[in-house]
């Protein structure tokens, strides 16, 4: 068994329970023997979730308190569109707490990586965390481009570092949902799902992937 795997394992089991403390005493994940391969069984290339391209200006006054109060707000949204409106400002919010010099950067990371050009992403992204490491969607991003690049052990230490910053951070929920289940581990996955729905109910795709999930893990109603 290669030493990169048992570290991509020992990865996703920290993770998985940092994001879930009600796991915490549970044990983690069984090591896969030999033939396991380094990369997913699954053959279907799954996708993160991502900040929408055009996001409305960010709202002034004090970002904690904001944001605080637009979580509530995600929680009781009556529609699916409403949410959506509440997730954008989220999401501007998120992407404007790294002030002028983060948002410039973080402006050349995305022509970067619309260029597919990851590897200057993953640079100006270090940079911008060596100057702002609290900017949680910095983080974030570089999550996003590992788990690109299928660098699934550095995507989940990134993944781990956005919820130690901000433990509701629904896509990084959702992240470390799909990288777990991409790996077979359903029963984790289930449960970063469910703590992404907990925040954000009207997630786009993860209803489904929860209602899938329950049946795989835990069964059918009789």
């Amino acid at each position: 068994m290669s030493e990169r795997f048992l570290k991509l394992w020992a990865s996703i089991a920290f993770a998985a329970t940092l994001a879930m403390p009600a796991l915490a005493q549970a044990p983690a994940p069984p090591a896969p023997d030999q033939s396991t391969p380094d990369q997913p069984p699954h053959s279907v290339e799954p996708k993160l979730v991502e900040p929408p391209p055009n996001l409305p200006r960010p709202q002034h006054g004090d970002a904690k308190l904001n944001l605080d109060k637009l979580f509530e707000a995600l929680k009781v949204a009556p529609t699916a569109e409403s949410a959506k409106y509440v997730e954008n400002r989220i999401w501007a919010l998120w992407l404007a707490a790294g002030g002028d010099t983060g948002t410039l950067l973080m402006g050349r990371v995305k022509t970067a990586m619309d260029g597919k050009d990851y590897d200057l992403a993953i640079k100006l992204l270090n940079a911008i965390i060596d100057i702002r490491p609290d900017y949680v969607e910095a983080w974030n991003r570089r999550a996003t481009i590992y788990f690109t690049k299928k660098d699934y052990a550095n995507a989940l230490a990134d993944i781990r570092e956005v919820l130690v910053r901000e433990p509701r951070h629904f896509g990084a929920l959702a992240g470390l949902g799909t990288i777990l289940q991409e790996f077979g581990d359903d029963r984790h996955a289930l449960d970063a799902f469910r703590r992404a729905l907990a925040v954000h109910p009207q997630l786009e795709k993860i209803p489904e992937l929860v209602k899938k999930l329950t049946e795989k893990v835990e069964g059918r109603d009789i």
